[in-house]
C-alpha cells in the first residue's frame, strides 16, 4: 500500500541533536497553534500557552481549579526533553548515553516513557524504539494502543486485534484512537551517534559520518 504525501505539522516540534564536541539537546518547543497567539514580538511568534489553563476558573461546586488562569502562574505542559546518563562506579553521573524528546500534548509523557524503555530494557536502537506502538495511560483507567500503527487493526474498536483482545481480557479499557508522536531519539554508540525519527511525522536523521 503507498503512503501518500504527509501534511505539514503546525503544533509542537521536538528535536534531539549532539556534537563531535560533546554536547547534546533535547529541545522541545511550541506556540500552540500554527501561529500562537498571531503576535509577533522582535521577530519572535509569541505563543498561546493560556489554552493549557484551565477555561473556567470554578468547578460546578464553586471550589477554584488549581489550574485556573493566575498571575505568576506557569501554564500545565507535559513537554519531557530527556538526558540519560551512565552512572559512574562512584555513583556519580557518568557519560550522555541517550537523548529523546517527543511533541504529542499531554501524551508527550507516554511517547518519551515508550522510547526510553525500549532502548534501556529492550536493547532496541533509537529507530526501532520510536517506531513501534505507541502505549500508555494518562492517569485514567484507559489504556491507550495507538491504532495508527500498521501492526494495529483498529478496525471495530479494536476487537480483532490480538493486543487488544488481551489487554481486554486482563481487564483493561483499550483505546485505539491514534497516537501519532514525533519522538526523536539518539544513543550513544562508539565514537558517534546513531538515531532515530519517528515515521508518523515529517521527520529525519541527520549527521556526518564519523572519521
Amino acid at each position: 500500500m503507498g503512503t501518500g504525501q504527509q501534511q505539514a505539522e503546525h503544533g509542537t516540534s521536538d528535536i534531539s541533536i549532539a556534537d563531535k564536541y560533546g554536547n547534546a539537546a533535547s529541545v522541545t518547543t511550541t506556540v500552540e497553534s500554527a501561529f500562537g497567539s498571531f503576535h509577533m514580538v522582535d521577530g519572535f511568534l509569541l505563543n498561546n500557552q493560556l489554552t493549557d489553563f484551565s477555561a473556567e476558573p470554578f468547578d460546578t461546586d464553586g471550589t477554584p481549579v488549581a489550574n485556573r488562569i493566575e498571575a505568576g502562574k506557569r501554564p500545565r505542559s507535559s513537554m519531557a526533553p530527556t538526558l540519560v546518563f551512565d552512572c559512574a562506579p562512584d555513583g556519580s553521573r557518568g557519560p550522555l548515553s541517550f537523548v529523546t524528546g517527543s511533541p504529542g500534548g499531554s501524551v508527550i509523557i507516554q511517547f518519551v516513557v515508550k522510547t526510553l524503555v525500549a532502548m534501556l530494557d529492550w536493547g532496541l536502537d533509537p529507530q526501532q524504539a520510536v517506531s513501534i506502538i505507541n502505549f500508555g495511560a494518562a492517569n485514567t483507567p484507559i489504556t491507550n494502543v495507538g491504532g495508527e500503527h500498521p501492526s494495529v487493526d483498529a478496525s471495530d474498536d479494536g476487537d480483532r486485534d490480538p493486543l487488544v483482545q488481551r489487554l481486554r481480557q486482563m481487564g483493561h479499557q483499550v483505546s485505539v484512537a491514534p497516537l501519532s508522536s514525533g519522538s526523536s531519539a539518539l544513543a550513544h554508540a562508539g565514537s558517534g551517534w546513531i538515531g532515530g525519527a519517528d515515521p508518523r511525522r515529517e521527520g529525519t536523521v541527520n549527521g556526518d559520518q564519523p572519521r
